[in-house]
């Protein structure tokens, strides 16, 4: 394991170094029974880090130590700098939220929407275009193909999650819009590719490719060296193995560092749903800039703080689950709402899990997990590789690790 000296003094930010030390023996458990492969954590307050810490390894395989360089897959983070990067353009009156995506993307002028309690896929009835508000919070009637139902069926057989070998960006989201949607846009939640939708809207707005329109308006602005949508063969020596979680193999191989889909070349669709690659601390920098209301730590403004403030409140009418949902979520659905990007935590005790309210985040399919505490000054970071983020509570379990050690 690898213990990396915390940047300041956790006591005088309010931390109890016993207590901090419960995450590295998590960690350190989690490694030795079995269930992730390595893992490392930063966990920031008032825009300095109080702890780090890494252990286990980011090829089992190769016998190589996970560190806090470690570039792994973030998926579903993703949606979150892909939100940033689409209010940026909001703020130079590029477009409206209410606007319907038609506007940008004509190949969604003829929706259709299944007919409630639909059994077959031609069960359907004229839809209004999804807008821009209803695929950045997962109200647009698309889906993912691993939600339940008819249409998810349908995603499946054309790849139509925007994985990194999937058509290209433009070809799959014309792919997408043939097919029929969930129900109404607006009338329910579920968990979507709507976003990845909204990354080729921001091309068609920009006239820039998303990679190039991402690394301009933020990785740059924000110091983010190691983030993108493919690895560099110069640093796949400290990109991370994927796994995934089997009943005969807890941590089958799926994607090797030495022979992954994301090594530079190779990727032919960049999702900004779920593509992007990262470390811990280029994470840590974007986080940090949504606590502190859009500015980086050169003092270069990305965002208003009254955008960000926009960004960080409920747009749901209720909580999550009021919204009838049968689909797979990152986080706890009930007194969770849905932000820009991002859950929202509207009632800490309603979702069974410690933290504040107003709690801003989201997390990755490979078990990774970032939030920002407005009421305690957090920022954290947690990185692992795991497929399906579902398998363990370790999200829960480590929210309640750091409020449990905080004193002050």
């Amino acid at each position: 394991m690898t213990d990396i000296s915390p940047a300041s003094d956790p006591q005088r930010l309010g931390f109890d170094p016993g207590r901090l030390s419960r995450i590295n023996d998590w960690m350190d458990r989690y490694v030795s029974e079995g269930k992730f492969p390595g893992s490392s954590v930063v966990i920031a307050r008032n825009g300095e880090i109080a702890h780090q810490y890494c252990t286990g390894l980011r090829s089992i395989e190769q016998n190589l130590p996970y560190e806090a360089n470690t570039i792994v897959r973030i998926y579903s983070m993703t949606k979150m700098v892909t939100s940033v990067g689409l209010m940026m353009l909001m703020e130079k009156g590029d477009f409206h939220l209410e606007a319907p995506v038609s506007r940008f993307l004509p190949e969604f002028d003829n929706c259709m929407a299944l007919v409630p309690d639909a059994t077959s896929v031609d069960q359907v009835e004229p839809a209004p275009a999804p807008t821009v508000h209803q695929l950045l919070t997962h109200t647009s009637g698309l889906t993912y193909s691993f939600n339940p139902g008819l249409v998810p069926q349908l995603y499946l057989g054309i790849k139509g999650d925007f994985g990194p070998d999937s058509a290209g960006l433009e070809a799959a989201v014309k792919q997408i819009a043939k097919l029929p949607l969930v129900f109404q846009p607006g009338s329910q939640w579920e968990y979507s590719i709507g976003i990845d939708v909204l990354g080729r809207l921001l091309e068609v707005v920009t006239g820039k490719s998303l990679d190039e329109y991402l690394q301009e308006a933020i990785f740059d602005p924000l110091g983010m060296v190691d983030t993108g949508f493919e690895v560099p063969k110069s640093k796949l020596n400290r990109f991370a193995d994927c796994y995934e979680y089997r009943e005969n193999n807890p941590l089958t191989p799926v994607d090797p560092a030495n022979n992954s889909i994301y090594e530079e070349g190779r990727v032919a669709t960049f999702s900004g749903g779920g593509g992007l690659v990262s470390t811990l601390h280029d994470y840590l920098q974007f986080g940090e800039m949504i606590r502190k209301g859009g500015i980086t730590s050169k003092g270069e403004r990305l965002l208003s703080p009254r955008t960000l403030a926009f960004m960080r409140r409920n747009h749901l009418p209720g909580d999550i689950a009021s919204m009838g949902p049968d689909s797979f979520a990152e986080m706890p659905m009930e007194g969770m709402g849905f932000g820009l990007g991002g859950a929202v935590v509207l009632q800490p005790s309603r979702t069974r899990m410690l933290g504040s309210v107003g709690d801003y985040g989201w997390g990755g399919m490979a078990s990774t997990y970032f939030w920002t505490d407005p009421v305690e000054d957090l920022s954290v970071v947690f990185f692992t590789q795991l497929r399906p983020s579902s398998t363990y509570p370790n999200r829960v379990e480590l929210k309640a690790l750091v409020h449990g050690a905080l004193t002050g």
